[in-house]
């Protein structure tokens, strides 16, 4: 193995990169526009989201239940007569309809059953289905102290102070922007270095490498180096000026620690970027493989849904991946402030992950350039 031709045969690999305009918007978007989107879109908790309320009864007990909806969760309700009421959700102006029945406030008073009706747009999946439980503990706590003549809780033997440690408002976006930047870390890293060796083939310049006196080591290490800085530099900028700069996410830890934890994941990343290079033929077989390979990494690696709530055998299973442990060791990182000493088994797993990946990969790689020979 010689150093200088590993070097040079990086910086050819920098050079290609930079003649590829589609890969550079496509980092570009994926380190920018495409973090602030998993930031902010569809967000798991409700906000501002869009009420009516058709109030037939105008009682005071009915203006106090409209009263009752408030930002953040709520915008401002508006009063509707019932016969826009359907007009409206048809449009796409309401994602909830409230329809207080005339003599509400008379039989709950009364003591008699009632019901209030709730129309929900449920093409607005999220809000839809975290919304309707709003508004139901909205309108019981409302009518509940209103029948009791009084407003306020009852006081209990037992005060439950709650307090959220890491991200205290509850801000979605702190974690959306972060797992985006994890997820496009994988993604690109896998994408980049196995579309390096796919290109080579398409335009023969495969056969010149054979020519050459560099060894199947050298040219696979010089993708990974080269593709991998690539990666890394991107998630650094985009972890600073996007996350931090743009959207105003705080990050708790060490961003060199969490680029160190990076650079080894893109190692076993970009290995299995070119051994999935080394399976297909053409850029379309590769993006088949794509789909296979990078939906149950990031579906089952925890960053989506936490690894406790999946089956113990998933667990296991998914053990073996490197992306697993690497948003085991962002998390920690980024959001928890976690140093090396809560994060080394992490480390050390990607470490052996990523050499495990690498020896596969190279196997193959040698075996794809016996076959060109």
């Amino acid at each position: 193995m010689r150093v200088t031709n590993i070097v040079h045969l990086g910086i050819k690999e920098l050079r290609s990169l930079l003649r590829d305009p589609v890969m550079l918007v496509l980092i570009l978007f994926a380190f920018t526009f495409w973090v602030y989107a998993g930031a902010t879109a569809m967000p798991e908790l409700l906000n501002r989201a869009q009420i009516a309320i058709v109030d037939e009864d105008r009682s005071p007990l009915s203006s106090r239940i409209a009263g009752a909806f408030h930002s953040p969760y709520f915008a401002a309700p508006e009063l509707i007569d019932p016969d826009i009421m359907d007009a409206r959700m048809d449009a796409g102006r309401d994602t909830f309809a409230l329809v207080i029945p005339a003599g509400f406030q008379r039989d709950i008073l009364a003591g008699h059953p009632v019901t209030a009706q709730l129309n929900v747009d449920a093409t607005r999946i999220t809000q839809a289905f975290t919304g309707s439980g709003y508004v139901q503990a909205i309108v019981t706590a409302e009518v509940r102290e209103f029948a009791s003549r009084h407003h306020g809780a009852t006081d209990l033997p037992v005060d439950l102070v709650l307090r959220a440690r890491f991200n205290p408002e509850l801000d979605n976006t702190w974690f959306g922007s972060v797992m985006q930047v994890i997820n496009n870390v994988t993604l690109l890293s896998i994408i980049l270095s196995g579309a390096a060796l796919i290109r080579e083939r398409e335009r023969g310049t495969v056969e010149h490498l054979l020519t050459m006196p560099v060894t199947p080591f050298e040219i696979m290490i010089s993708k990974v180096w080269s593709m991998g800085l690539v990666v890394l530099i991107a998630s650094a900028a985009s972890i600073g000026l996007v996350v931090q700069g743009w959207i105003g996410v705080p990050v708790e830890g060490s961003v060199v620690l969490f680029l160190a934890g990076a650079a080894l994941h893109v190692f076993a990343t970009t290995s299995l970027g070119i051994f999935l290079a080394t399976l297909a033929r053409s850029m379309p077989q590769f993006g088949l493989l794509l789909i296979i390979v990078l939906l149950p990494l990031e579906m089952l690696s925890g960053g989506v849904t936490p690894r406790e709530s999946m089956p113990g055998i998933m667990q296991a299973l998914m053990l073996a991946a490197p992306d697993t442990h690497f948003v085991m060791l962002a998390q920690a990182i980024l959001y928890r402030g976690a140093g090396i000493s809560i994060v080394w088994p992490q480390f050390l797993a990607l470490a052996a992950i990523g050499a495990v990946l690498f020896a596969i990969a190279l196997l193959r790689f040698r075996r794809t350039i016996s076959t060109m020979a």
